[in-house]
């Protein structure tokens, strides 16, 4: 169980009550996304019926793409969680600084302050 008082070294600065929602808000998102991976693995035999209709692999290129985004977003929503049980959560883990509260309660699965985000981008 993550420590209640702070998340980890870069985090003093969010409260008890903001990391419970945002592990409630992380856990939603994990169930969201497995489920999504579910319907889009669907049956075989309505991939079957929708490889014959017209079409068939723009659908097929699309449910690949987003299996795929979703694939990573679950990897990043249990890798943050997986920081909190370890109390690291909210350092950026490039520079260790704390990430702003405002950022983890936008994107709570976020890795990196906007500073190193940007330079990972290549400052894009």
């Amino acid at each position: 169980m993550v420590n209640q008082q702070t998340a980890g070294p870069g985090a003093p600065h969010l409260s008890a009550e903001d990391l419970a929602a945002l592990r409630e808000s992380l856990r939603e998102q994990r169930l969201f996304r497995r489920e999504q991976l579910r319907r889009l693995a669907g049956p075989v035999a309505s991939r079957a019926a929708e490889r014959r209709g017209q079409g068939a692999s723009a659908h097929l290129e699309v449910g690949v793409k987003l299996a795929a985004s979703a694939r990573m977003v679950l990897a990043d929503v249990e890798a943050a969680l997986a920081r909190m049980d370890a109390g690291v959560y909210g350092a950026c883990g490039r520079c260790g600084r704390p990430l702003d509260r405002e950022r983890l309660l936008i994107v709570p699965q976020a890795r990196y302050c906007a500073r190193c985000q940007w330079a990972a981008a290549g400052g894009r």
